[in-house]
C-alpha cells in the first residue's frame, strides 16, 4: 500500500503542478485513501520524528532546527512548503520519497498546527515533541485556551523519548498538564527580560510567571540587537551572535537551541560547535515572519500578527521614524473574530501611514481609541492600492499584516517593486 500510494501522489503531484496549483492535493488524496502512510514512511528514520507546535513561533522555530540539525551534517525532512496540516506534511514525504519508499533523511521536523497535531498522532508517535505556548488565537476555530492546551497535551502524552515545553507559559508549566509526558525539559527567559514578553494574563491583572527567578532547563539571559546568551541546563552559559531582531525571535531561536541541545543529548550526537555557531549567526527570518525587505533605499519589514500577545510584542520593535501599514484580514486561515485587536495597547505608535485589508475600517477605529494619528485617505480596503502608496512614503518601513494580508502584500511588493532579500 506504501508504494501504490507513492506512485499515486507522485501522478497527482504532477498533474497538479501542469495544471498550475494545488501542491497539498496528493496529500489530501493519500490521506483518505491510506491514513497510515506516514507512519509507513518516517517509522525508519534514525534520530526519530520531531514535532513543533503551539500559537506562535511554530514556523520560525520549525525552519531555526532544520537549520541547526543541517548545520551538524544531518539530512532533515521537514514541511517546507509550510502547510502545517496533516495533508501537507503528506504532500512533501511524497515529494521527498523516492519510488521505493524510501526517505534519506536522518531526523523529521514538523510544524504541526494544533488541532492537526492531534490528527497526526493517531497514526504517528513523534520522537520528540516542541510545545510553544497557549495563546488566544482564532477563537472561532479553537475556543477557549484550555481546550488549545488540551490538544497540546495530546502530543506531549504520545510522545516516546522527551517533551519540552514552554516553562514560561501559565498553562504549560503546570504540573498535572505534564503529569503523563515522558522525560520532560522547559525553556524560558530571566527575570531582567521578562518585560520583553508580555502574555495575555497581564491583560487582566495577571502576572508573567517568568517576572521572578523561575526554575526552566534552558534560559534566555539577555540580548541585543546582535547576540544574545542562553543557559544550558547543566548552567553553562552559551553566547551566541544572530542577525535576527525582535524578542520574539529571541525567545524562538531558545526554543529551537533547547530542542537541539536535548535531542544530540538523547542521541548521543557529538555537537559541532563551531558550525552551530556560524548557522545562528546566518539564520534569516521565516517567509513572513519578520523579513526585511530592500527596496530602493529603504527597507520595509514584514511582521506576521495573529493576537494580542504576538501583536504586543512586535510592537515593541516599533522605531518611532517607521512608516506603518496595518493589514488585517478576517479570512479562515487568519481567524474571522478579529475582537482581539481590542487587546493590544496601539498607544506606542504616534501615527500610522496606511490602514488596509478586509478589516481596515475596524482597525482604524481601534486605532481612533488609542489616539493614533492617520488621515482618512490612509484607510483603503484595497491592499494593492495601498502597498503602491505606503512605498511612496519615504523612510524605512514597518508592516504588520494578518497570514492571507501579508501574502497578499509580498505578491504585491514582488510586482511591482524591485525586491531583495537584506536579512
Amino acid at each position: 500500500m506504501k508504494i501504490l500510494s507513492i506512485i499515486l501522489g507522485k501522478i497527482i503531484r504532477a498533474l497538479a503542478r501542469i495544471k498550475g496549483g494545488g501542491s497539498a492535493l496528493p496529500g489530501l488524496v493519500i490521506e483518505k485513501i491510506n491514513p497510515n502512510f506516514l507512519n509507513q514512511v518516517l517509522s525508519d528514520l534514525p534520530y526519530g520524528i520531531i514535532v513543533v507546535t503551539g500559537t506562535n513561533g511554530k514556523t520560525t522555530t520549525t525552519k531555526m532546527l532544520v537549520e541547526l540539525f543541517q548545520s551538524q551534517g544531518l539530512n532533515v525532512f521537514t514541511n517546507k512548503t509550510g502547510s502545517n496540516f496533516v495533508r501537507g506534511i503528506i504532500a512533501s514525504a511524497i515529494e521527498s520519497t523516492s519510488w521505493k519508499g524510501k526517505i534519506n533523511s536522518d531526523i523529521a521536523i514538523l510544524e504541526l498546527d494544533e488541532a492537526h497535531a492531534v490528527k497526526f498522532i493517531e497514526n504517528v508517535n513523534p520522537s520528540y515533541s516542541l510545545l510553544l505556548n497557549v495563546m488566544r488565537d482564532q477563537l472561532d476555530r479553537f475556543g477557549e485556551i484550555d481546550y488549545t492546551a488540551s490538544l497540546l497535551q495530546k502530543v506531549g502524552n504520545a510522545t516516546e523519548k522527551a517533551v519540552l515545553v514552554n516553562g514560561c507559559d501559565h498553562l504549560l508549566s503546570k504540573k498535572p498538564f505534564k503529569k503523563n509526558f515522558p522525560s520532560t525539559f522547559s525553556f524560558g527567559y530571566a527575570s531582567e527580560v521578562a518585560q520583553f514578553f508580555p502574555n495575555d494574563d497581564e491583560l487582566y491583572g495577571g502576572k508573567n510567571i517568568c517576572n521572578s527567578k523561575n526554575k526552566v532547563d534552558f534560559k534566555l539571559l539577555n540580548f541585543s540587537d546582535n547576540s544574545f546568551e542562553i543557559e544550558l541546563k547543566d548552567g553553562a552559559v552559551q553566547e551566541f551572535t544572530i542577525s535576527l531582531n525582535g524578542a520574539h525571535n529571541m525567545l524562538n531561536i531558545t526554543a529551537a537551541l533547547s530542542m537541539f541541545y536535548t535531542v544530540m543529548e538523547q542521541e548521543k550526537l557529538k555537537i559541532k560547535d563551531k558550525k552551530l555557531a556560524n548557522i545562528i549567526k546566518d539564520i534569516k527570518p521565516a517567509f513572513g515572519r519578520g523579513e526585511t525587505l530592500e527596496i530602493g533605499k529603504d527597507k520595509v519589514e514584514i511582521m506576521l500578527v495573529k493576537n494580542p500577545a504576538g501583536f504586543r510584542v512586535n510592537l515593541l520593535s516599533h522605531k518611532e521614524d517607521e512608516k506603518v501599514m496595518i493589514a488585517i484580514n478576517d479570512n479562515y486561515a487568519d481567524g474571522r473574530d478579529m475582537s482581539w485587536l481590542w487587546d493590544v495597547d496601539f498607544s506606542i505608535i504616534k501615527s500610522v501611514g496606511a490602514i488596509t485589508g478586509i478589516r481596515a475600517y475596524d482597525m482604524a477605529l481601534r486605532l481612533m481609541h488609542d489616539d493614533v494619528d492617520f488621515q482618512e485617505s490612509d484607510v483603503n480596503t484595497n491592499i494593492a492600492e495601498s502597498v503602491n502608496n505606503f512605498l511612496k512614503l519615504k523612510g524605512n518601513k514597518k508592516i504588520y499584516a494578518t497570514y492571507t494580508a501579508m501574502l497578499e502584500i509580498r505578491k504585491e511588493l514582488s510586482k511591482n517593486t524591485k525586491v531583495e532579500r537584506v536579512l
